[in-house]
C-alpha cells in the first residue's frame, strides 16, 4: 500500500469500541432480537445479523482472504452490503464499496486501482456489458454473485458461503488490531476529474460514530431510513454506521421512489431520515399530505447547497431539516442544527465535536470574521491519504492538516458558510469572483432549474463568468433577460459574460455538479 499517515495515535478507548465487528457482536449479546436492518418486509435482529457476519467471513476465509485483502462491493442497497462491510472487519480485510450506477470504463478504473482479492456482485448492473463481467473475472479470482448461481463451477453463490457454516473452534479469527489500519476504501465523488481512492482507518469511524451521536442526539430508539446509496459516505458512514452503533434500526431502501419512501417512514415508525437535497425536492413535488410523518425528529441533508427556500417549506410543514457539510476524506465537518437552519440560512454550521476545524489563508493562519479562506481539518476524522496515489496525498495535507480545497467565510459566532471550491474561483480583471455566489442568486429565478458557472479565459480581463443553465419546463430562452435578472442583487462584474442552455448538467450521486465535464463541452459549444 502505498500511502502517506498523517494522524497521531488514537488515545485509548475500548477495543469494542474500534472494530466494527467487536461492538456487533456486543449489541447482538444485549439486544438480540432487536432489528437492526429491515428490508423489504424482512426484518434482521442482531442476533441473526452477527451470526451471517460471523459465517461469512469464515466463509471468506476459506476462500483464501486474509488482512489487507480489499473486498469489493457493487450492489444496491442490501443487507448483504452491510454484512460485508462487517464481515471485512472480523477478519481484517479492507472494504471497498463502488458505485453501481458508473458506466463500465470508469468501474474497471476502480477495480484496476483497488485489486480486489474478492468481489461481491449484485443486481444493479444491467446496463453493463457482457464483456464487463469477463473481464472482472480475469482480474479478480473471486466473484461471489448475490443472486443464485446458475453455472456449476462458475462464481461463487453468496448465500452458499454464509451457509459454510462459521469458524471450526471459534466466533471469529484472532488478529492484530490497530486502529490506524486501514478498514474502508472510499472513491470520492469525482467533481474534478478522475476519483481517488480515500483510505479511511478504524479510529475514523469511531470518531465519526461519536460526532453523529452528538449532532443527531442519537440512542438505542431511533430508526433511520436511508434511501441514498451504502456505497456513498452519506448512507454508509453517517447514517448505517452510526446508529448500528447505538443499536437502532436500519431501513434500507433498494432505490429512492417518494411514494415508497412516504410510506416507509409512516409504517416502520422512522425517527430521522438522510438524503441529499435531490431527494427533499422530489418529496416536496410529490406532496407529504396523507401520510403520518410525526415520528420524525427531523431530517437530515448532506452532499451538495440545499436551497433556503427548501429548508423553509420543511419547517412551514413542522419538519425540522438538520444539514451538514463534509467529505469523503472526513465525514461531517460542520452541523448545522434545525434550530439555526433559518436564522443562519445559507451557512453549514459548526464545525464537530471531535475534530478541529478552521478557514485559513495559504499560510494556514486563521482569517477573521467575513474574511474568505479555506476549510482546513485535522483530527481523529481524517483519512490516512489516497490510495497509491502518495503525490495526491502529499498536495492535500500541510502537516496534519487536510486542505479541504472548500473556500468558506465564518462569522461572529462561528458559523461556515461555504463559498465555492478552490479550483472553482477565477480571476477577472484582478478581483476574486466565486461561482456559488452567483449561482445562489439564480437559484431564485423563477424560471431556472439549475444553473452552473465558470470561468473561462479572456484576453481583456484574464477570465469571465460563463453560465451553464436548465431551465424549468414551459420556460422560455432569453439571454438578456438572464444578465437583467441579477441587476442590484449582484455586482456588475460578477455577471456572467456569457449563458448557455442545456437539457441537463452532470452531477455526482450526492447531487454535485461535476464542472470539469461542463468545461469539456466547451470544446463543443460555439463561441
Amino acid at each position: 500500500m502505498e500511502a502517506v499517515v498523517n494522524s497521531k495515535p488514537t488515545k485509548e478507548l475500548p477495543v469494542h469500541w474500534q472494530r466494527p465487528d467487536l461492538w456487533l457482536e456486543e449489541k447482538a449479546g444485549d439486544q438480540p432480537e432487536k432489528p437492526a436492518i429491515l428490508f423489504g418486509e424482512r426484518p434482521i435482529t442482531y442476533r441473526e445479523l452477527w451470526e451471517r457476519v460471523v459465517r461469512l467471513a469464515a466463509g471468506l476465509s476459506r476462500q483464501g482472504l486474509c488482512p489487507g485483502d480489499r473486498i469489493g462491493c457493487l450492489t444496491t442497497n442490501h443487507p448483504a452490503f452491510l454484512e460485508t462491510y462487517f464481515a471485512s472487519s472480523l477478519i481484517g480485510a479492507i472494504f471497498v464499496p463502488m458505485d453501481f450506477r458508473l458506466a463500465g470504463p470508469e468501474l474497471r478504473f476502480q477495480i484496476e486501482d483497488a485489486e480486489p482479492a474478492a468481489f461481491i456482485l449484485g443486481s444493479a448492473q444491467e446496463d453493463l456489458p457482457g464483456s464487463f463481467f469477463q473481464n472482472l473475472r480475469t482480474k479478480t479470482p473471486r466473484i461471489i454473485q448475490l443472486q443464485p448461481c446458475k453455472e456449476p463451477g462458475g462464481d461463487l453463490c453468496y448465500e452458499e458461503l454464509v451457509q459454510e457454516g462459521p469458524f471450526p473452534d471459534r466466533e471469529g479469527p484472532d488478529r492484530a488490531f490497530s486502529p490506524e489500519e486501514p478498514q474502508l476504501i472510499m472513491y470520492t465523488s469525482g467533481t474534478t476529474g478522475m476519483p481517488k481512492g480515500a483510505i479511511l482507518p478504524y479510529r475514523k469511524t469511531l470518531y465519526n460514530n461519536l460526532n453523529a451521536q452528538c449532532f443527531f442526539d442519537l440512542n438505542s430508539n431511533d430508526t433511520v431510513l436511508v434511501p441514498v446509496p451504502l456505497f456513498h459516505s452519506l448512507g454508509l458512514n453517517i447514517l448505517s454506521v452510526p446508529v448500528l452503533f447505538q443499536g437502532g434500526t436500519v431501513v434500507l431502501l433498494e432505490r429512492f421512489e417518494p411514494e415508497a419512501t412516504l410510506r416507509a417512514i409512516e409504517k416502520h415508525g422512522v425517527t430521522f431520515v438522510g438524503a441529499v437535497p435531490t431527494v427533499y425536492n422530489r418529496l416536496l413535488d410529490h406532496g407529504l399530505s396523507g401520510h403520518d410523518l410525526s415520528g420524525l425528529r427531523f431530517c437530515f441533508t448532506a452532499g451538495a447547497p440545499i436551497p433556503v427556500s427548501v429548508i423553509e417549506e420543511y419547517h412551514r410543514r413542522g419538519i425540522l431539516l438538520k444539514q451538514g457539510f463534509g467529505q469523503t476524506e472526513t465525514s461531517i465537518l460542520c452541523c448545522l442544527d434545525a434550530q439555526d437552519a433559518i436564522r443562519k440560512a445559507g451557512s453549514v454550521g459548526k464545525p464537530v465535536v471531535h475534530a478541529e476545524v478552521k478557514v485559513v489563508n495559504e499560510r494556514l493562519e486563521e482569517v477573521s470574521a467575513g474574511e474568505t479562506g479555506e476549510i482546513v481539518a485535522r483530527g481523529p476524522i481524517v483519512m490516512l491519504g489516497y490510495w497509491q496515489r502518495t503525490e495526491e496525498t502529499e498536495k492535500v495535507f500541510r502537516g496534519p492538516w487536510l486542505r479541504t480545497q472548500d473556500l468558506a467565510t465564518r462569522d461572529e459566532e462561528g458559523f461556515v458558510t461555504l463559498v465555492g471550491r478552490k479550483g472553482d474561483m477565477y480571476i477577472r480583471g484582478g478581483e476574486n469572483i466565486y461561482p456559488e455566489e452567483i449561482e445562489k442568486v439564480y437559484q431564485t429565478h423563477p424560471d431556472i432549474e439549475e444553473i452552473a458557472v465558470i470561468g473561462i479565459p479572456d484576453p481583456d480581463l484574464g477570465e469571465v463568468g460563463l453560465a451553464f443553465v436548465v431551465l424549468r419546463e414551459g420556460a422560455r430562452w432569453d439571454e438578456a433577460a438572464m444578465k437583467d435578472y441579477v441587476r442590484g442583487k449582484l455586482s456588475r462584474y460578477k455577471t456572467p459574460r456569457r449563458f448557455v442552455q442545456l437539457r441537463s448538467l452532470p452531477h455526482t450521486v450526492t447531487g454535485k455538479i461535476q464542472k470539469y465535464r461542463l468545461r469539456e463541452t466547451l470544446f463543443e459549444t460555439p463561441p
